[in-house]
């Protein structure tokens, strides 16, 4: 991401969600976003995943540019090589575990089972359970899972932590660190928790739509060390 501003013009005012951005992320990477709302952490997310466009500056995936890609293209590269987790999962209620994640593998190129990627986040025994049946840290574990079936460079989590208790976040945390360090997946966080900043390769801190320090972990901790 080189230069990358986003501008939402409200009228008479124009809002910079963000200002002028320089990042790389790297093969295998956990990284943390950190910074109180506004700051534009999400607007970078959606801008790396492909939901939305920059105003200005210039964005790649290896050496595909998303730029200026249309929408049809940014839903290929999506599909091909993202997975996302948001803060309020997104199931189907109508839907079983098994079958949230398979609106993924249905569409992919090379996916996992549904039933293989529900047992990877722990939940092999809840395949055929609703998300009314299952507890709040349950229902992110099958996100993760619908998120991971299909193989996804990229992981990039919205967060994924925010509506749940310190316990069962930590159930997520570990969720996500397992599946950085057993597939390599490029996994991006964001969250306003400081202390997850601890689990993280690199910690990149926002404020007003600028990034203003980023700092690499010599040692991380794991998820259940961290202090909420």
């Amino acid at each position: 991401m080189k230069d990358v501003t986003k501008v939402y013009d409200t009228g008479e005012v124009k809002v910079y969600a963000l200002a002028g951005v320089d990042l790389e992320l790297y093969t295998g990477e956990l990284s943390v976003l950190l910074g109180p709302s506004g700051s534009g952490k999400s607007t970078l997310l959606n801008i790396l995943g492909g939901l939305d466009h920059a105003t200005t500056g210039r964005v790649w995936f290896r050496d595909l540019e998303l730029t200026d890609l249309g929408d049809r293209a940014l839903t290929r590269y999506r599909r091909d090589h993202v997975g996302f987790v948001f803060q309020f999962y997104n199931l189907v209620p109508s839907l079983t575990a098994r079958e949230n994640v398979q609106l993924v593998t249905d569409v992919a190129h090379n996916p996992m089972n549904p039933a293989e990627a529900l047992e990877l986040v722990g939940l092999g025994h809840r395949l055929d359970h609703f998300p009314a049946e299952m507890s709040g840290g349950e229902q992110q574990r099958v996100a993760i899972a619908r998120a991971i079936a299909k193989r996804p460079e990229i992981l990039l989590c919205d967060e994924p932590t925010g509506a749940l208790d310190s316990t069962t976040g930590v159930q997520v945390l570990e969720t996500l660190r397992n599946i950085n360090e057993r597939f390599g997946t490029t996994t991006v966080v964001i969250t306003h928790n400081a202390d997850i900043q601890r689990m993280a390769h690199r910690v990149i801190r926002f404020q007003d739509g600028r990034i203003n320090d980023v700092t690499v972990n010599e040692t991380q901790l794991a998820p259940s060390e961290i202090v909420w």
